[in-house]
């Protein structure tokens, strides 16, 4: 009689499961639809990213990134990017203590653990450059001294894509240091109408109040150390490799994907396969995170942006383009 073999995951993925499910049934008592936006968004949570959030006004980019907030137990700032915004309004400055005769660092917004920034593309590129060290190195530098910020720490930007008064364009390197850029579209008819329905129902006024925190920032670091230990094939490798590499030699893209592109579709890839309750990566992770890592990263031709083509339609080309795995 043969043994019975027992596929069993070596990570303990259903502690992670279970915490995104808390999340998500917490947002969902304010937020209609969009599960591949709140998959995104907890994905990068769990890989470690930044996340740039478009969408037209009025469709609750900065009531999603509130609301992940509040479902966390930790530090919180929200920054309003405008025109006349300086590097230390988010930075920090050195400020006199006349008490002790001495200058003293007072931490700017930014030293916290989820921070919003709200219209990133309001304020002008000195003031975006400021945010380079800190989403990339998790550390501020100012007047010779490196400090360190607490983990975990994520970025949570919104734009519109539509108002162009007034706003200055993200450069490509700032562009790179978001894992994902998360479209937010609107809702259908019946969507719009349970929004309404739940709108007429609901007894409180802020809708923040119905938020409880239900993972701690302990148990997001541990998280994020599980997800990193997810597995991925060599040809997994190979297939993420092939497809950056093809968006080099696209005749419809003027820029391609860089390394760090590379690394953002694994490190997302492990993340969504945790929240599947995998500790094995698939060709399908890898194709659901492969759109919004690559979306802003990659620039189309001239020709291309005048014949209305979009960017979504070409990286879907060049995924299709290559050979699956088996």
């Amino acid at each position: 009689m043969s043994e019975q073999v027992s596929f069993e995951n070596r990570l303990p993925l259903q502690e992670v499961q279970e915490a995104v499910l808390r999340i998500k049934s917490e947002i969902k008592k304010v937020i209609v639809g969009q599960d591949k936006v709140l998959d995104l968004l907890l994905t990068a949570l769990l890989a470690n990213g930044h996340v740039l959030i478009e969408g037209v006004p009025g469709v609750a980019k900065t009531l999603v990134a509130k609301l992940l907030s509040k479902c966390i137990s930790t530090d919180f700032s929200r920054i309003q990017f405008t025109p006349d915004l300086m590097p230390s309004d988010v930075l920090g400055t050195m400020v006199y203590n006349a008490g002790l005769a001495k200058f003293e660092f007072n931490k700017g917004p930014v030293f916290s653990n989820l921070v919003l920034i709200d219209e990133v593309n309001r304020a002008p590129a000195k003031t975006q450059a400021a945010l380079f060290e800190v989403m990339e190195e998790r550390q501020v530098s100012t007047d010779g001294v490196t400090r360190r910020l607490e983990p975990p720490f994520l970025v949570l930007a919104t734009q519109n894509p539509v108002e162009h008064e007034g706003t200055y364009r993200l450069p490509e390197a700032q562009l790179d240091r978001f894992l994902f850029k998360v479209n937010i579209d609107y809702p259908d008819v019946d969507q719009e109408f349970e929004i309404l329905l739940n709108a007429q129902k609901r007894k409180v006024i802020n809708e923040l109040e119905l938020i409880n925190a239900v993972v701690t920032a302990e148990e997001v670091i541990r998280f994020q150390s599980i997800v990193h230990q997810v597995l991925v094939d060599e040809n997994l490798l190979r297939y993420i490799a092939s497809i950056i590499e093809k968006t080099r030699s696209s005749s419809a893209l003027y820029l391609g994907a860089s390394p760090r592109a590379s690394l953002a579709v694994l490190n997302a890839a492990k993340a969504y396969a945790a929240i599947e309750g995998r500790d094995f990566v698939t060709p399908d992770d890898i194709k659901f995170v492969i759109i919004p890592v690559l979306h802003h990263r990659v620039i189309l031709t001239p020709e291309k942006e005048m014949e209305g083509v979009q960017t979504q339609f070409v990286i879907r080309q060049i995924i299709d383009s290559v050979e699956v795995p088996r």
